[in-house]
Order: structure tokens, then sequence, then C-alpha cells
């Protein structure tokens, strides 16, 4: 019994330290987000451009794999339907993968299918 009582409270922490390290990873994306992505894709994730995919879409870009996106983040992507390409990092060279990985737990959180 006692034993079950360990396992339990570890897992119960385990939780913890997760969630909090997800939020954390989703203030840190807001951060980049706010600085870099919200020129095109807007404070709502709506697309503030012709073309822009509005990141709300029930069966939008965000129905793509993490692996896809993060791919599409580093080295950019053109749009069947933009007039231009979003830049790699989305034009800011100095972010890393743990940055663009914090965008997209960001994104996922806030925007996805509303």
């Amino acid at each position: 019994m006692r034993h079950m009582q360990i396992v339990i409270s570890t897992l119960a922490w385990m939780l913890l330290i997760n969630d909090a390290s997800a939020t954390e990873t989703a203030k840190q994306g807001q951060a980049i987000y706010n600085g870099t992505c919200i020129a095109c894709h807007g404070a709502d994730g709506t697309g503030s451009l012709p073309g822009v995919p509005d990141l709300n879409e029930k069966v939008g870009v965000l129905t793509k794999s993490d692996a896809l996106l993060l791919r599409s983040l580093t080295d950019g992507v053109q749009g069947p339907n933009a007039p231009i390409a979003m830049p790699a990092k989305g034009g800011n060279p100095a972010l890393t993968e743990d940055d663009l990985k914090a965008v997209l737990a960001y994104i996922r959180q806030n925007f996805q299918r509303k």
C-alpha cells in the first residue's frame, strides 16, 4: 500500500512539473509570437495579410503534424494562396529550434480549432 502511495505521489508531481513546464513554454512562445509572428498572423491568429492562413480553421494548417509545421517554421513556406512566402523563422534568424517549438505550442494552445 505504501508503495502505491509513493507511485501516485510521484506521478502527481510529474504532472504538476510537466504542466508548469508547458505553461512556461507557452509564455515564451507568446512572447516570440508577439514579437515576430503577429505582424502577419494577427493577434487572434486570423491572418492580417492576404493569403496568410487563419490559424483557427478547424481543417486548416494546424491539422498538420508538429514535425511538418516545425520544418515550415524553420525553412519558411509558400502558401498556395499567398502572394508572398513566410520567411524562414518568420524572418528572425536568431530564433532557435526551442523557440520555434515554443511558438508552435503557443499557437496550438491558443488558436487551433476554436
